[in-house]
């Protein structure tokens, strides 16, 4: 019981200035309640988004572009009138990231569930972006394995994605592009979870600046300071 008493004072703490009365009342059940509503609002909004036709290519965001020592490659390219097979490649690239990412919403949903009372503790006290932060560390490993056969068969079906990795092999060679650029499943992959990530950040500010618009009581207690 002095336990529980004392995490709950903690919270309270960490919090900070939510008024005497919150402060008080705000307990560790109502801590992790709180985070698993700002978790869920935050990944479903962003999967919501980015899992649609041109949530990754209508926005500038997140619009998954070549690498940049490719980019300039294109540029020539575009020069010599291909530019419609550059552009046929990078839509390929995100429709294909917009086709994996409604696959998190299962994950993100089992994670939230998951949420224990120390890991709500650790995220209250956190900073501006603890909830996306934690989300990442969680899921962002096993988000890669579950993207990456979805985003070959997508790009299998474009034949330029054969043509990008044996150019981004030569780069690699010559050390112009690393790591997963060097492949067009791995890199695609990569960028789709930076977007999804990114967009969930932007929703978890949303609730910080102005946690009263979302309507829900439990939010307004946690992040109302």
């Amino acid at each position: 019981m002095r336990r529980r008493e004392f995490s709950g004072g903690l919270i309270a703490v960490a919090l900070g200035p939510l008024g005497s009365t919150d402060a008080q009342a705000l307990g560790e059940s109502d801590a992790a309640q709180g985070v698993r509503a700002a978790l869920e609002r935050g990944a479903l909004a962003a999967v919501a988004l980015l899992g649609r036709t041109d949530g990754f290519l209508g926005n500038p965001r997140v619009r998954i572009a070549l690498p940049g020592a490719l980019e300039q490659v294109a540029k020539l390219l575009r020069a010599t009138g291909q530019g419609r097979t550059i552009d046929e490649l990078v839509t390929a690239m995100n429709r294909a990231a917009e086709i994996a990412v409604p696959q998190a919403r299962s994950l993100f949903v089992s994670t939230i569930k998951a949420l224990s009372v120390e890991d709500a503790l650790a995220i209250v006290r956190g900073g501006g972006t603890s909830v996306t932060d934690f989300f990442e560390r969680k899921t962002r490993t096993p988000l890669a394995t579950k993207f990456l056969p979805i985003v070959t068969r997508a790009t299998e079906k474009v034949k330029l994605a054969e043509r990008y990795n044996a150019l981004a092999g030569k780069a690699a060679g010559l050390g112009l592009v690393k790591g997963d650029e060097a492949n067009l499943q791995r890199y695609v992959t990569s960028r789709a979870l930076d977007g999804l990530y990114l967009t969930i950040g932007d929703e978890e500010k949303k609730i910080r600046a102005d946690p009263v618009a979302t309507g829900s009581a439990i939010l307004r207690q946690v992040f109302g300071r």
